[in-house]
């Protein structure tokens, strides 16, 4: 990912908490010569070793995981906030722009068994369930539903490069507090990359 050395997030601390926070991402692979994408959650785990992985599956239908292989790099996108910048809220003339923070985790893949991908499984639904009014859990699941599992291919990707950008007006400190103000005005995500901004000036 090209990212100027002004953009460059190196807080791997921070990193592995923006991937936990933007974890449905994009997998993309080489399937007959050519990318291939699939959005699915890609979720930051530890292996029996500690070392940092990401672990997912996808559905066998999904032609992708037969390009699976140990060998071959895989590449992990995560996006977070991210909005446009216009040149209207700067004291000197220039260009709109548009301000993001994305990383981009490379790796090599493996396919799992499917105890693990259950057991990946169990950490992703408690994950997302436990703000829920009626959570549901995986050990309640009756063995007809969860003979789903039999159409999914699980996988564990072990971390060789992590690429982060955070790109938030940098060198343009002393427009900060006007750009602030209308991404405050704008709609979630804006006011998500105003809130990255404040937290950043504070550091």
């Amino acid at each position: 990912m090209y990212t100027p050395n002004q953009y460059k997030n190196e807080d791997i601390k921070e990193i592995k908490e923006f991937i936990r926070q933007n974890s449905f991402g994009i997998l993309v692979n080489q399937v007959d010569g050519k990318p291939w994408a699939t959005h699915i959650p890609l979720e930051l785990d530890t292996d029996e070793n500690g070392e940092d992985i990401i672990i997912s599956h996808i559905a066998k239908a999904n032609p992708q995981w037969q390009s699976f292989s140990d060998t071959s790099e895989v590449l992990c996108i995560f996006n977070g906030p991210h909005s446009y910048v216009s040149s209207s809220w700067y004291q000197a003339e220039e260009v709109p722009t548009w301000n993001y923070i994305a990383v981009h985790v490379y790796g090599t893949l493996r396919i799992i068994e499917e105890q693990a991908v259950i057991a990946s499984m169990h950490k992703l639904v408690d994950k997302y369930e436990q703000n829920s009014e009626c959570p549901i859990s995986i050990d309640k699941l009756s063995p007809k539903t969860m003979r789903q599992v039999k159409g999914v291919v699980g996988f564990q990707i072990q971390i060789t490069d992590i690429q982060a950008t955070k790109k938030l007006s940098q060198g343009r400190e002393e427009d900060h507090p006007r750009i602030i103000e209308e991404l405050e005005k704008q709609d979630p995500r804006a006011i998500a990359v105003a809130k990255a901004m404040k937290i950043k000036r504070t550091k």
